[in-house]
C-alpha cells in the first residue's frame, strides 16, 4: 500500500521513513511539509493512507483530513503527534487513528494494518460527517485532483443547481458544498444577498442599481456584479449602510 508522510520536521518524517521501512508491505511515495502540500500530494499520488502530523505551519492537520473527504476514494489518515489534547478533534476529522510521538514500531504496525483493512467504502463512510471548524481552504475537483483556494481570496458562492461556484478575481471553481453549509461555516465573512449567492465582506467594492432599478453588490477587481434580492434587500442595506446606491 502507498503511504505518504507528512510532517513539518524533518527529524520526525525520517524517523516514520525508517519505522516503515523496518515494518515492510509499505511503500512510501513521498513527504509533505504541510497540511497543503499533503492534500495535494496524497490526491496526486494516489495514497491510500497518510502519516500526518496535527500541528503545521499554514494549513494543519486536522484541516488538511477534512479536505480527503472531497475524494472519491479518500485515503486512510492516521496522526502523528506530540500533543495528546488533540485525540477527540483528531477523530472528529475522520483519523482511522492517533499516535503519540514518540511512535513506537508496534503501534504504528498494528495503526498501519487496521488502515490496510478498511474497505474503500468504510474508509468513505468514515470521512462523511459534519465539518467541526471553518477551514482556511475551499477544496474542488479538477481533473481528479485537489485545487486548494484560500477563503480569503473568495469573493463570493454563487449556488446553480447543483453545484456552488467560488468565484476569486483570477478565475472560479465548482465545488459541491451547499450555500447553507458555507453560510453556518464561513457566516462570519460573507453576507447572504440572495437565496442563491454570499459574498464576501472584504469583496465588496460597493452599492449601485442596474437598468431595471434592483439593488447590485460591485465586487473588488472583477467587473461581474450580483444582484440582491428583495427579501434580503434590508438586511443587506444595514450590514452595508457605510456604502452608497
Amino acid at each position: 500500500m502507498k503511504v505518504l508522510i507528512a510532517d513539518d520536521e524533518a527529524l520526525a518524517r525520517g524517523r516514520l521513513r525508517e519505522l516503515v521501512a523496518e515494518i515492510g508491505d509499505y511503500t512510501i511515495v513521498g513527504e509533505a511539509a504541510n497540511g497543503k502540500e499533503a492534500v495535494l500530494m496524497g490526491t496526486e499520488l494516489r495514497a491510500d493512507i497518510i502519516l500526518m502530523d496535527i500541528r503545521m505551519p499554514g494549513m494543519d492537520g486536522l484541516e488538511a483530513a477534512l479536505h480527503f473527504c472531497t475524494t472519491q476514494n479518500p485515503p486512510a489518515v492516521i496522526f502523528t503527534t506530540a500533543f495528546g489534547d488533540y485525540a477527540l478533534a483528531a477523530f472528529e476529522a475522520h483519523a482511522v487513528d492517533y499516535l503519540l510521538k514518540p511512535i513506537r514500531k508496534e503501534r504504528l504496525q498494528s495503526a498501519l494494518g487496521r488502515a490496510r483493512q478498511l474497505t474503500h467504502k468504510q474508509l468513505s463512510a468514515l470521512h462523511t460527517g459534519d465539518k467541526t471548524r471553518a477551514r482556511t481552504h475551499i477544496s474542488a475537483l479538477l481533473h481528479g485532483n485537489i485545487q486548494l483556494v484560500p477563503v480569503t481570496d473568495i469573493l463570493y458562492f454563487k449556488a446553480d443547481q447543483k453545484y456552488v461556484t467560488a468565484r476569486f478575481q483570477t478565475g472560479q471553481v465548482l465545488i459541491e458544498d451547499s450555500l447553507m453549509a458555507l453560510e453556518q461555516e464561513f457566516g462570519a465573512h460573507f453576507l447572504r444577498i440572495h437565496r442563491n449567492a454570499l459574498v464576501a465582506h472584504a469583496g465588496i467594492a460597493g452599492l449601485g442599481k442596474n437598468a431595471d432599478g434592483a439593488l447590485m453588490i460591485k465586487l473588488r477587481g472583477i467587473d461581474e456584479q450580483l444582484e440582491v434580492s428583495r427579501r434580503h434587500m434590508a438586511a443587506v442595506r444595514l450590514r452595508l449602510k457605510d456604502y452608497k446606491a
